[in-house]
């Protein structure tokens, strides 16, 4: 396996402080200037001055330095140029045009999440006590997990970040519309879907649990910081436990917990996953409870300003 960790992004909009103070108000750590991460993981966004919301770098890690001489030699072959300095790789994606930083590596390990005392029935862990007040913070974000973009030239980035960088497919639409990769055991750390523009869709915060998500969602719409998009719910591919939200820049991003876990490659691909969703005419469902798909969910309502300000990048 040569990539084998998605270690951070970098987000760049009009306003960064404001997305900074937005974060560490919900639990994000302030390693520097622009930066901020978990006490786990320093660093896992970084957030840039632009005239609009974009991703402007993914950051990945992998294992060996043949690993940067197989991928750039991938690159090359799909006419990507690629530098390779020392332990780092760094080459632009050809469609949605952030940069992408490979470095020799992997993510840190997370500290073991305790879980909350829960009363079920025939285990009764909280006696005497009620659960924490309303108003009471919950535990702050673990990692980021994934991202998910929008394109419009949907085979040609598939292909730059499968058959090139080597992420590795774990569920898939028979038409491409939509492609779940990963670079860790996580079902997917990278949804590409097609879209008229090319965009970041969202971001996703992992939680220790739905108790989790739900006191720090609440917080976030109480506070009028965030607003809902959608959630609670779980989808049904990946099986994440979601609540959307959207951040003071615009952007959409994932509060989520409880992802399917792939370890054994062979057996996902033989067993529960696939590569040909919709082919009987019936796409796999948004969620195995809770609300069906927003109708902008994959239409995000600035596609027009984002569309303007990538003709003047020279993006299509």
């Amino acid at each position: 396996m040569a990539l084998n960790g998605l270690l951070d992004v970098e987000l760049s909009v009009p306003d960064p402080a404001a997305l900074g103070a937005f974060w560490e108000q919900y639990g994000l750590l302030r390693a520097s200037d622009g930066v901020y991460g978990t006490a786990d993981r320093p660093v896992q966004l970084r957030v840039a001055e632009s005239d609009h919301r974009h991703l402007s770098r993914l950051h990945l890690s992998c294992e060996h330095e043949r690993d940067l001489a197989e991928i750039a030699g991938r690159l090359a072959a799909i006419g990507v140029d690629a530098t390779v300095t020392d332990t780092t790789l760094r080459c632009v994606d050809p469609v949605l045009g952030h940069e992408v930083v490979i470095d020799i590596g992997a993510p840190a390990r997370l500290s073991d999440h305790v879980p909350t005392d829960t009363n079920r029935p025939g285990r009764h862990q909280r006696l005497g006590a009620r659960t924490a007040a309303p108003d009471t913070a919950g535990p702050p974000p673990r990692r980021l997990g994934h991202v998910v973009f929008g394109s419009p030239r949907i085979e040609d980035t598939v292909a730059f970040y499968i058959d090139a960088l080597g992420y590795r497919i774990s569920d898939q639409t028979a038409n491409r519309y939509a492609t779940f990769c990963r670079v860790e055991s996580d079902h997917h750390n990278l949804l590409i879907h097609r879209a008229p523009v090319g965009h970041l869709n969202h971001y996703a915060l992992e939680m220790d649990d739905i108790e989790a998500i739900g006191r720090t969602g609440t917080r976030m719409v109480r506070d009028g910081r965030a607003t809902s998009v959608t959630g609670l719910g779980r989808h049904y591919l990946g099986s994440n436990v979601f609540w959307y939200l959207r951040d003071p820049a615009g952007n959409m991003f994932e509060l989520f917990c409880d992802m399917d876990q792939i370890d054994d490659d062979d057996a996902w691909a033989t067993g529960p996953g696939r590569r040909d969703w919709g082919a009987d005419g019936a796409p796999p469902p948004f969620s195995v409870w809770g609300p069906d798909e927003p109708s902008d969910f994959f239409r995000q309502p600035d596609l027009a300003q984002i569309a303007a300000a990538r003709e003047a990048r020279g993006l299509r």
